[in-house]
């Protein structure tokens, strides 16, 4: 297979491939348009000969939806979290049986309003139609997906930008007010569970948030604590870390209360540690599970939702007492 580029205008090239039709045996011409230099036109030359010898490249009268988005995700593998990379896998698996059987370039926005109303009728398990939430997931990743099919030229326009996605209504958050969120932190003394969730109701960190914080992040002395990190978990438990939600470190001010507990649990916790043969460190993680490993964020949500249960409080999630501090409540 060759290639070579030609100059159509200052900064423009085009990338002229010969490539044998399977079918036929016959040589024919692809040609590609590109914007850039002359050794980057070269380059992609190469890259896009490299494709089409090894079976890679696409095709958009012949690839299918779901073949398409196959590669697609390939693509964001390395541009995207573990976790993030696990939804959208999720997401294309509830998209494909909708239209991934259809030509890529053959998709119009009709099918895409047609996927809409089907995830909403019976897109669910035993027959149940999707919530409005994870169709207006869906039409996102399947918008973002195409929007890439048109850089790379397999496609003129984005058949998403003629598509309204569902409505969303806004979920009513649950948010503990303080003798809600007083009660909860009382019953919690003494358990393992006790100092997570004082850092959610009296300092509103996050659950992976929690499970980051080392103590060389907290100064009980200037009364703050420094989130700059969050621990992330895949559905296959991996756990790995990350920067916090907004991408950037933040400074959160301890309240009294907290500092006396944080004092006080220290001191509990390097005593534990001693005993056996562990030296509490400023890398040791502020909250240990009761054999002194470091929570992982989804065996924590499940702690506590057992937690509350046996404890006869009323059903929140972790994330909740959270919320309680980001209104401002907090229990005196």
């Amino acid at each position: 297979m060759r290639g070579h580029i030609r100059e159509r205008s200052p900064g423009h090239w085009a990338i002229v491939l010969d490539v044998r039709d399977p079918a036929s045996g016959k040589r024919r011409r692809k040609w590609h348009s590109f914007a850039g230099t002359k050794r980057a036109a070269q380059a992609e030359c190469g890259r896009l000969i490299s494709e089409l010898q090894s079976g890679m490249s696409l095709d958009p009268s012949r690839v299918t939806v779901a073949a398409y988005l196959k590669r697609w995700l390939d693509h964001v593998r390395s541009q995207v979290s573990p976790r993030t990379l696990e939804v959208y896998g999720e997401t294309i698996a509830r998209i494909t049986p909708f239209i991934g059987a259809i030509s890529l370039l053959k998709l119009r926005p009709a099918e895409i309003a047609a996927m809409h109303a089907a995830a909403l009728e019976r897109g669910g398990q035993a027959g149940r139609g999707f919530s409005a939430r994870t169709v207006h997931m869906m039409h996102r990743l399947i918008a973002q997906a195409l929007k890439q099919a048109v850089k790379w030229q397999l496609l003129a326009r984005n058949p998403c930008d003629a598509v309204s996605p569902p409505r969303v209504e806004r979920r009513q958050m649950e948010v503990l007010d303080a003798d809600a969120a007083a009660a909860l932190m009382e019953a919690a003394r003494g358990h393992v569970l006790f100092m997570p969730i004082l850092l959610g109701v009296l300092c509103g960190l996050r659950r992976g948030e929690v499970a980051a914080l080392c103590w060389r992040n907290v100064d009980l002395d200037a009364g703050r604590l420094s989130i700059v990190a969050s621990l992330e978990q895949t559905n296959g438990g991996h756990v790995r870390i990350k920067p916090p939600k907004s991408g950037r470190p933040r400074t959160v001010a301890l309240p009294a209360l907290a500092i006396e507990e944080l004092h006080r649990y220290r001191l509990t916790q390097a005593e534990e540690l001693l005993r056996l043969g562990i030296r509490q460190s400023d890398e040791t993680r502020v909250c240990l599970q009761s054999n002194y490993r470091p929570w992982a964020p989804r065996s924590l949500s499940s702690f506590f939702a057992i937690f509350v249960k046996a404890a006869g409080l009323p059903h929140v999630r972790l994330h909740d007492p959270r919320d309680s501090s980001a209104d401002g409540e907090r229990p005196p």
